[in-house]
């Protein structure tokens, strides 16, 4: 997809544009983002304030072209391109672009695109009646929405058996690949519940947000997906951890914010993907130097004898441009590892 931008921006810039907003709110839809995340995307590429008004089903989301969330009582103008998100419905997402002229047709894309990922957020977490209390993956997205009014928030976390009158109960959100959101409930000592070993977390990459009381979940949601973009296959290919804990990130969970997903990489994570592709072994070795104690751990880590490990380190640096064997030198690799994972689409 973002091939084929450039080469259509080459021919006309806003064919170019319109297929970048759809791979974007693709991306978006795929990790299942909740309605102030896709207006702030709305806001953000049209480089206005993007507002979502659904008066039937109480929900008001105000967000600026900076992405920062403000909401307004103050009614829509019926001027302004605006979308539905019910077809044939009422319009319920403006652009607030004043003029009166008839949408751009990247506006217009912008909108339709938006509307459409609302359409199914408000679906899934307003629209439906649950229908296996416990396990009701509407309830858990109304519980991990931050737009959702805490009154509702405190009757869907009941519904699942969350108790947010205790401050001492807390729980995790858990973010799988793919997956529909979860929520771990945290027994005793939140280092120890299930989360820290892996028990109860579905199968492949996963991202785990802190333990927080009921009401906090919607920024342990945060973290987890913040922490998804850290985890990897676990292969050759894509050598790291395949369940990343938000707790474990510290100042490591900045680089996220800084790292935009399917924007061109940092020079460091374009010299690791060149080299990567000389030699089948380059990644996962890269990977063990990074993240054990010594070179001969890595050696053991990739089982290969500690000389041939010189050896590849020595043809790794010839192709990175850049040492990997010294203190800074490793903590340069470990930061291209990382972004690697960060800077995929």
């Amino acid at each position: 997809m973002k091939e084929l931008a450039g080469r259509l921006t080459a021919v006309d810039p806003d064919a170019g544009a319109a297929v970048r907003v759809i791979a974007y709110f693709d991306t978006l839809a795929e990790a299942r983002a909740g309605l102030e995340a896709l207006v702030r995307g709305a806001a953000v590429l049209a480089g206005c304030p993007a507002r979502l008004v659904d008066a039937e089903r109480r929900v008001r989301v105000r967000v600026e072209p900076d992405g920062r969330r403000q909401d307004s009582d103050l009614p829509p103008d019926p001027a302004w391109p605006s979308a539905a998100v019910v077809p044939g419905g009422a319009p319920a997402l403006w652009l607030e672009r004043a003029g009166g002229a008839e949408p751009s047709v990247v506006d217009a894309v912008i909108l339709e695109r938006a509307a459409g990922a609302l359409r199914l957020v408000l679906d899934r977490t307003r629209g439906r009646a649950p229908v296996s209390p416990t396990d009701d993956p509407a309830l858990v997205e109304t519980v991990l929405d931050p737009t959702v009014t805490e009154r509702d928030r405190l009757h869907a976390a009941r519904r699942l058996c969350l108790d947010p009158d205790d401050p001492t109960a807390l729980a995790r959100a858990v973010a799988p690949l793919g997956g529909r959101p979860r929520i771990l409930r945290v027994r005793g000592d939140a280092r120890d519940a299930g989360a820290a070993g892996g028990a109860g977390l579905p199968d492949g990459r996963v991202g785990v947000g802190p333990a927080v009381p009921v009401l906090g979940l919607p920024g342990s949601w945060d973290g987890a997906r913040t922490a998804l973009r850290f985890t990897a296959e676990g292969s050759a290919r894509d050598p790291g951890e395949r369940v990343v804990r938000a707790d474990d990130l510290g100042g490591i969970a900045l680089l996220a914010e800084l790292i935009v997903p399917g924007a061109e990489p940092p020079p460091d994570v374009r010299d690791l993907e060149r080299a990567a592709a000389d030699s089948p072994w380059m990644l996962a070795t890269l990977h063990a130097v990074a993240s054990t104690a010594s070179l001969r751990s890595a050696a053991t880590a990739v089982n290969v004898h500690h000389s041939t490990l010189q050896d590849r380190l020595i043809h790794a640096e010839a192709l990175l441009g850049w040492p990997v064997r010294t203190p800074q030198g490793r903590l340069r690799l470990h930061l291209a590892l990382t972004m690697r994972h960060l800077a995929r689409g």
